[in-house]
């Protein structure tokens, strides 16, 4: 069980969740697939699949609304309700267009973001993040929730990278496991995505990711193994994007080879929503329901394409079949048919509870990047007046991102949260600092479909009259900010990104910080030295100014609690815990998708530098980040010792890494130990060091506690295209634990 029982600004009360057994212990590796068949299930599905008729069939699988596909209500089986994940559950829209229904009954919880979820490292968090979800998604009636995405943070000016957890396939991993568990928990399906290789959002629809298996094995699918092996996926949503000349729904050797064949998948696999092309090649390869953009809905490559494909002889009629046994399949797990329909979990949303875990996460995804001269945490009684300065300060997120939008019940900016902390014998003066063009909100257009289509021109124009209007109005704001600087005790500067950058469908220009944000910067400090600079953003960004900076504290889109989290975090209330779960780079320039050329490209992509991007890229190439992989501080300080290498008896080859971590500071907090292994003269090309295990702990001043993790074979493996496999080589490898990427505090000596 998982226990909440806190004096929180929400509850008194004790609030008990349903926590899954075995969670605590860790998962199971390379497990066959996690769910069991149930034989009086199949005969059910059997029974239904030879009562339904060729029309009901395909009815099934393909959507007959925007977010759900047909019913068959003759036999008892309801349609497939979808909804948008993964920051909460999307707003209500028309059946047959973009528009939303208008009501007011679907305001919910804002969950913070996968990167931000991911900057905690806790997967008993993530488990909690994915019950909120689940059990909003069937609070408001929903089947299936398009989350988690888990695709990796190849190249930082991606779109959705915001909606990603990691540049990390291993972290990824461990943490989208507990979070599919927490989100099934409530009968309603997860849906892993993008299914595979999605890396860009521009040319989406047609780009052709080219990529050699051994960097598939090791880098892009991992955490989709462990999705759907160790946490069970009930769905899966194949991706926009072609691998190696095939669009990943229609591609036998990605859907029919990898996932049904090697990984025993027999879960729903859906389409991104307008990734379906060809009616044969969609149809003989085991994906299993269509989804699109637009309310054409018997037009459908899956609808009567396929019918009449079916009556000529083209396409046999088993392989409806066999997607509709997988929907079938689905719907029992989920309680959807039949007697079991009155055991399945009601839901419920806007709990107390979801507010109060969203607190908690949006705490601990918050990153300190520097603390230099200890500024924070702040002294409430010190200050009599307080500058907060910029967009973000008062900006909500909630309402963008293209498909991850949602209608929170309420956002608690940073200005309100300070404001809210600090009462009323605090003067607190905010000034906006710099000009963010204003972009109505508009029904009229269907936002979904445009997305799809190319924009690149009337995008650049805009783009070129955006700078000129904002320069003008930086004059102005830019004077203001700096007069309100020189007079505060203290100052604070909230900026970074907003989804005017990264969104669906757009890939960002460059990494620096838009509205001349730099500038800005660069003369608050040269007022004073000691600004605290905050920044918001879904990607690195660019900070030309951090040398001269002292206190750096960065925060994803972390929620509907964003304000309240920040205001503890910089009072000192809460300790930071946040590791950065991707490296920012001191420039793009600086990336591998920048020295190849391979990003944001049309047509074609190679993922020519394999698995070297991000800190295996900075590694190999000795290029200094601005910050790297795992890094986060502490108002703490945590001190390692008595490493032991110990391998089991037990036939398995496991490897025990213990060590002791001891809180030598005056602060109770949390460190993120992080276990890489290096291998030492390689038989094959292999990365300096991989991330393969972690762990969260918490620790009150002065107290110390011995950690202990566990490395199997496969840790040490790399995967042979040859023998088609995965390889452990023998030989020395080094054993690296420390609290980032660089900063590596024990060494030790594995023999294999």
């Amino acid at each position: 069980m998982i226990v909440i029982k806190e004096n929180s600004r929400y509850t008194r009360h004790t609030y008990y969740l349903p926590y899954m057994a075995g969670q605590q212990k860790g998962w199971v590796r390379n497990m066959k697939w996690a769910l069991k068949r149930d034989q009086k299930t199949e005969e059910q599905i059997e029974k239904l699949v030879k009562e339904l008729t060729l029309d009901e069939k395909i009815s099934m699988i393909h959507g007959a609304g925007l977010f759900q596909t047909g019913a068959v209500e003759r036999l008892g089986i309801p349609p497939l309700k979808c909804s948008d994940g993964p920051m909460g559950v999307r707003n209500e829209f028309h059946n047959e267009k973009w528009v939303p229904s208008g009501n007011n009954d679907d305001y919910v919880t804002y969950l913070p973001s996968n990167s931000a979820l991911a900057s905690s490292w806790n997967t008993k968090l993530a488990w909690k993040a994915g019950y909120v979800l689940g059990e909003e998604a069937r609070g408001r009636g929903k089947d299936v929730i398009l989350a988690p995405g888990i695709n990796l943070k190849r190249d930082p000016l991606c779109g959705r990278n915001f909606e990603y957890m990691s540049e990390d396939p291993k972290l990824a991993a461990a943490l989208a496991v507990p979070f599919i568990k927490g989100v099934q928990e409530n009968d309603v399906a997860a849906c892993v995505k993008h299914f595979a290789c999605n890396v860009q959002e521009t040319d989406r629809l047609m780009v052709d990711t080219i990529v050699d298996d051994r960097t598939l094995y090791e880098i892009y699918l991992p955490a989709f193994k462990a999705a759907v092996q160790e946490g069970g996926s009930y769905s899966l949503m194949g991706a926009y994007n072609r691998i190696n000349g095939t669009h990943c729904c229609e591609n036998k050797q990605l859907l029919d080879g990898i996932l049904r064949e090697e990984w025993g998948y027999d879960g729903t696999v859906i389409s991104d929503w307008g990734a379906v092309h060809k009616t044969k090649e969609a149809a003989e390869v085991t994906m299993d329901v269509e989804m699109s953009v637009y309310p054409d809905f018997d037009d459908y490559k899956l609808a009567n394409p396929l019918k009449e494909a079916i009556e000529k002889g083209e396409v046999p009629e088993s392989v409806v079949d066999s997607k509709v046994r997988n929907i079938l399949r689905m719907m029992f797990r989920l309680k959807m048919i039949g007697k079991q329909q009155s055991t399945r979990k009601a839901g419920s949303y806007n709990d107390p509870v979801h507010r109060e875990i969203t607190l908690r996460t949006a705490e601990e995804s918050m990153i300190l990047l520097k603390n230099e001269s200890g500024k924070l945490p702040l002294e409430r009684k010190k200050i009599r007046k307080l500058a907060v300065i910029g967009q973000n300060a008062a900006k909500v997120h909630s309402d963008g991102g293209g498909s991850a939008e949602i209608k929170a019940l309420y956002e608690i900016c940073p200005l309100m949260g300070i404001k809210a902390y600090l009462g009323g014998n605090t003067e607190v003066i905010y000034a906006p600092g710099y000009y963010v063009p204003e972009k109505p909100k508009t029904f009229d257009t269907n936002w979904q479909e445009k997305s799809l289509e190319e924009q690149e021109e009337e995008k650049a124009a805009q783009r070129e009259k955006e700078k000129l209007l904002i320069h003008e109005q930086n004059v102005r704001l830019f004077e203001e900010a700096l007069r309100a600087a020189k007079e505060a005790d203290e100052v604070i500067f909230v900026g970074g990104l907003n989804h005017d950058f990264d969104s669906e469908g757009l890939d960002r220009a460059d990494m620096k910080l838009p509205y001349e944000q730099d500038m800005l910067i660069e003369e608050l400090l040269k007022v004073r030295k000691d600004v605290i600079i905050t920044l918001i953003g879904g990607s690195p960004v660019e900070m030309p100014w951090r040398h001269h900076a002292e206190t750096i504290l960065w925060s994803y889109y972390a929620g509907m609690e964003t304000g309240n989290a920040f205001a503890e975090i910089l009072f000192g209330e809460v300790n930071p815990s946040g590791k950065l779960a991707e490296t920012f780079p001191a420039r793009y320039e600086d990336c591998v998708t920048a020295k190849n050329g391979q990003s944001g490209i049309q047509g074609s992509i190679s993922l020519s530098e394999r698995f070297y991007f991000g800190y295996r890229y900075f590694d190999k190439e000795r290029i200094a980040p601005a910050f790297c992989f795992g890094h986060g501080l502490s108002y703490t300080q945590f001190a390692y010792s008595n490493l032991s290498l110990k391998q089991e008896k037990d036939g398995t080859g496991a490897l025990k890494v213990s060590f002791s971590i001891k809180n030598t500071g005056k602060k109770a907090g949390a460190e993120v130990v992080q276990l890489y292994v290096a291998p030492i003269a390689p038989k094959v090309e292999r990365p300096a060091k991989e991330l393969k295990s972690f762990a969260k702990v918490k620790l009150q001043p002065g107290k110390s506690e011995k950690i202990t993790l566990t490395l199997t074979h496969q840790d040490f493996a790399y995967f042979d295209s040859d023998k088609h496999d995965f390889t452990v080589n023998s030989g020395d490898y080094e054993i690296l634990v420390g609290t980032s990427s660089e900063d590596i505090r024990l060494k030790g000596l594995y023999t294999l």
